[in-house]
């Protein structure tokens, strides 16, 4: 009978041993926090190029998806180890007061104009920017603003600071939403819209929106990622930032960015 107890109990023992070292191993993969623009998690971006990372490095990957304003705002209180984001004004801001360091250039798509399939303000036949909005302006068409501090944001009032004018209070709704809560909003409202081209397609059979400009200059749309400064904040996992910057950047990272497409076209180009 002793022996059998002692049997049971060694048995036990083993079991309960597995199951502090199942803690350990579960505990030991680290949890990287990322806030990131909405555009590249509607868009379904992140879905597909963060597996092949997390598979590689262990190193699992907690996604925050906000403007990116606030997803800097995140990095310099310190509630995120490493930023992506499409605003280098305010990028370069955020590094040049110490919150992040090691930045670098990522991919970059382009902004589009998008509204009703009849585009009823005839935006369409504009051969620039400046002239595309100046008569959205002048049709005193409904225009659906993000207004959630993203960079999609910041790069409309940079466009209505070139043109000297926007919308009238009446036409102009500054939602407060993700991008693509926004193109949901101008597709029942039969109102226009910027957006990033692969969040445009990923809802475009949801709105029932068309493009009616895109293809200038200025509407090229950057993205660089930032590890926020560990000097000065405690807990930042800043080698597992580290280590998620040099994949984007590196062969394997840029083939996923490559590979992803939404209705069957490339969205996103990796520098």
């Amino acid at each position: 009978m002793k022996r059998i107890l002692g049997l049971f109990i060694f048995v036990f023992s083993l079991g309960g041993l597995g199951a502090v070292n199942d803690a350990d191993a579960a505990q030991s993969q680290l949890s990287l926090r990322l806030a990131t623009t909405t555009s590249t998690d509607n868009s379904g971006l992140l879905q597909f190029i963060l597996p092949a990372f997390e598979k590689e490095t262990q190193i699992q990957v907690q996604v925050i998806a906000v403007g990116s304003g606030k997803a800097l705002e995140l990095g310099k209180n310190g509630d995120v180890d490493v930023v992506l984001v499409h605003a280098r004004a305010a990028e370069d801001q955020f590094v040049a007061h110490q919150y992040g360091v090691d930045r670098r250039d990522v991919m970059y798509n382009d902004f589009v104009l998008v509204g009703p399939s009849d585009d009823p303000a005839a935006i369409a036949q504009e051969k620039n920017l400046m002239a595309a909005l100046a008569r959205l302006v002048q049709s005193h068409a409904k225009f659906i603003s993000r207004g959630d501090r993203s960079g999609t944001e910041m790069m409309e009032h940079s466009y209505w600071a070139s043109l000297g004018q926007k919308p009238d209070a009446s036409a102009y709704i500054a939602a407060g939403v993700g991008m693509g809560e926004a193109l949901q909003m101008a597709g029942e409202m039969r109102a226009y819209t910027l957006s990033d081209r692969a969040t445009y397609y990923a809802y475009r059979a949801k709105t029932g929106l068309r493009i009616v400009f895109a293809g200038d200059e200025k509407m090229r749309n950057p993205y660089g990622i930032i590890a926020v400064n560990p000097a000065r904040h405690s807990g930042i996992h800043y080698d597992a930032a580290l280590k998620l910057i040099q994949w984007l950047g590196s062969k394997q990272g840029k083939a996923k960015i490559s590979g992803f497409q939404v209705q069957g076209q490339q969205v996103f180009f990796p520098y």
